[in-house]
């Protein structure tokens, strides 16, 4: 009887057991599905966000290389106060994206950014659309130096929506932030731009290290009080250290890496010996820091020779006078308007200017009616020894505190060898702010310079080789090909040339952000 109640017993758990295998299979199948849905679907966000970013790149070249620069008109004619910048009451906008509205203040501008900034990118058989837009979150205009031309910096938030369509559709978005500044033409002591070993050479005792010409102090002997900090030097090659007194108060920027034995095969950061050091340790550059050469010479200075003598004479020279209000010697004199001679449209011109033994030449302006900048173009100056050079103040409404003007030498160096020569001169500049003695030079030549404790000036020579000679004292900045210390001279930098004069800086992208639709 119990053997035939349990009649039909394999069949049920036969249905059971099938029952579970199929649930399980099922269930497979559907991880299966759901896994190569989610494959699918990364693989699209990838492919998406790959095409938002060649959207923003895109936009980047096209800011880069095809955007045309608003004038000062229509940059004045923007809402400054805001950010993102506003024209007429809206964000200034430029778009490729059907979604987004452009707000530009020049029709020609956008129609050539919506025509060149959208595309597509193809990805085996899929492609990704892509639709930028650029606002503008800030604007600025500068004067650079030391071409003297208008520039415009910019900050732009980049955003571009890609999208895929088909069985499975697919939506991102990417934003980035673009932006140029301006970046101080004398940010370094000193900075050098050649790419190899010694491109930086400091020894004997050779230092840098930092003032502030706003708040100039002296010592008890009469020397300008410095600090042992701020003295940043930078290149794009190598920094050679010697001597246990060398030493460097700042950091050492440069895009190479590492210290020890420099070659021109392995280009390091930094080389030392005798205890040399860097208090500032090294910063690693992004890329080489380029700087524009001056402008050559316009018009042009002769190439005759012109000789400062022991006793005052003006024979040949121009703009030259021997009696002036302030002290002796051979004075090289603008005329103190804004069109005379000395002018920045009407500069002097000196051609190879000969300082003999215990001459004195100075630079200045006749009286205080206009104080301007003096201009002037030169084709070179060297000395016999034992000579002087001197900015001279103005003293106005009887004040005893000197006004100093802009002394700008644009030298050519046609013709000679040595530019800039001066082993056996003195630099006075008793105003101590660099500024107010500029020397520019555009060609390859070497340049010699003498230190001393009233040697305030700007030196911007970036393709020439400079040597500052003995262990004298030079107080400003200065920007060559090559730097070479090694007499135990001091570069004293003057910290207010952080805030004095601008170049244009490189384009960078930054603050990457994205999402998904």
């Amino acid at each position: 009887m119990a053997r035939k109640n349990e009649k039909g017993v394999a069949l049920i758990l036969t249905l059971i057991l099938l029952a579970v295998l199929s649930v399980m299979a099922v269930s497979l199948l559907f991880m299966s599905q759901s896994e190569t849905w989610s494959s699918m679907n990364y693989k699209l966000m990838t492919q998406a966000r790959y095409g938002a970013e060649a959207g923003v790149n895109k936009t980047a070249n096209w800011i880069q290389n095809s955007y045309t620069t608003p004038t000062t008109a229509q940059i004045n004619s923007m809402d400054l106060t805001k950010s993102p910048v506003q024209f007429g009451g809206y964000d200034v906008t430029l778009s490729a994206n059907s979604s987004v509205t452009p707000h530009y203040f020049d029709s020609t501008v956008q129609s050539s950014f919506a025509s060149n900034a959208t595309g597509s990118v193809t990805a085996g058989y899929t492609t990704i659309n892509y639709q930028p837009n650029a606002v503008l979150l800030g604007v600025q205009s500068f004067t650079t130096y030391p071409t003297n031309t208008t520039a415009v910096i910019q900050k732009w938030l980049i955003t571009s929506e890609a999208t895929i369509s088909g069985v499975r559709n697919a939506d991102v978005q990417l934003s980035a932030i673009m932006e140029r500044q301006k970046s101080p033409s004398f940010a370094y002591a000193a900075f050098a731009t050649a790419t190899g070993c010694g491109a930086l050479s400091f020894g004997g005792g050779g230092t840098t290290n930092s003032y502030d010409s706003a708040s100039v102090s002296y010592d008890s002997k009469g020397n300008v009080v410095t600090q042992t900090y701020g003295g940043n030097v930078g290149t794009n090659g190598n920094l050679d250290e010697s001597g246990s007194k060398t030493v460097i108060y700042g950091s050492l920027s440069t895009p190479r890496a590492g210290t020890g034995t420099c070659s021109t095969s392995t280009v390091t950061a930094l080389s030392t010996n005798g205890n040399a050091t860097v208090t500032g340790g090294i910063t690693e550059l992004p890329q080489n820091v380029s700087y524009d050469p001056p402008p050559a010479p316009s018009p042009a200075p002769p190439t005759t020779t012109m000789d400062i003598q022991k006793k005052s004479d003006c024979t040949g020279i121009p703009s030259c006078t021997t009696s002036t209000s302030v002290g002796t010697g051979t004075t090289i004199q603008g005329a103190g308007t804004s069109s005379g001679a000395g002018s920045s449209s009407n500069p002097i011109l000196l051609g190879n200017v000969s300082l003999n033994a215990q001459s004195d030449l100075h630079f200045g302006l006749p009286d205080c009616s206009t104080l301007t900048n003096l201009y002037i173009n030169i084709n070179s100056v060297s000395d016999t020894g034992n000579s002087s050079i001197t900015i001279d103040p103005i003293y106005c409404g009887g004040t005893s505190t000197g006004v100093y003007p802009q002394v700008v030498l644009n030298f050519a160096g046609s013709g000679v060898t040595t530019p800039i020569n001066l082993t056996g001169s003195t630099i006075t500049n008793s105003s101590m702010v660099p500024a107010n003695l500029q020397l520019l030079y555009a060609g390859t030549s070497q340049i010699t310079i003498n230190g001393g404790a009233s040697t305030a000036m700007l030196l911007y020579a970036p393709n020439a080789n400079f040597k500052l000679n003995g262990g004298g004292d030079l107080y400003g900045s200065v920007v060559s090909n090559k730097v070479l210390d090694l007499g135990g001279g001091a570069i004293h930098y003057d910290r207010q040339l952080q805030k004095k004069f601008y170049q244009l800086g490189k384009y960078m992208l930054s603050s990457f952000n994205w999402s998904k639709y």
